[in-house]
């Protein structure tokens, strides 16, 4: 386990530089879930999770959980930096990074994560889609059987869209963003036009 994580942080510092912050949350009965902040000298800000894949998210439905083999994933969110106070998302992330352990759920591209409440005070976001990897940060590979360290990030959901991508599916949801040009960044973005 803490192999991985000194290869992860390593892979995070090589695609993001020196983070400029952490913190650290412990939930009962799960592993440490580390937050880093990463500034990249423009004006966006990144958060990254360590720690999510030092286990693989097990598939609920199965009886016992494999403690080898299984996706692995840590989870990535960049915004648009002072134009909210993005810095408490780093619980938000935490407990996100957390669900694996605490839920039994699979992290995976094209999922969605609802956080029950503002991403951080006063955002309009309370859930996140989650990304393809393999962009920002690629993946991590891992001696075999280990499956591959996946950086996935996380896209920010008002709750308009979260219904919508409910009903019509991720693809529909990312083909909108994109045609209306949508700013993912925009700590304070209106949810996309859905008509």
């Amino acid at each position: 386990m803490e192999e991985i994580l000194a290869l992860v942080e390593a892979r995070l510092r090589t695609a993001l530089g020196e983070p400029d912050a952490r913190a650290a949350v412990t939930f009962l009965g799960t592993d440490r879930i580390e937050v880093l902040r990463f500034l990249d000298g423009s004006d966006v800000v990144r958060y990254a999770t360590l720690g999510m894949s030092a286990q693989p998210m097990a598939d609920p439905s199965a009886l016992l959980a494999d403690g080898v083999e299984g996706p692995r994933a840590e989870l990535v969110l960049s915004v648009r930096a002072g134009l909210a106070d993005t810095d408490q998302v780093l619980r938000t992330l935490a407990v996100l990074a957390a669900s694996p352990q605490v839920e039994g759920v699979v992290v995976a591209p094209g999922g969605s994560l609802d956080v029950g409440g503002p991403l951080w005070p006063g955002a309009p976001f309370h859930s996140v889609l989650v990304g393809e990897s393999g962009g920002l940060v690629p993946d991590l590979e891992l001696d075999a059987p280990l499956e591959p360290v996946r950086f996935l990030p996380l896209l920010p959901m008002t709750p308009n869209e979260a219904a919508w991508k409910r009903v019509r599916g991720a693809a529909e949801l990312e083909e909108r963003w994109l045609a209306r040009g949508t700013d993912l960044r925009d700590p304070l973005r209106r949810s996309v036009a859905l008509d």
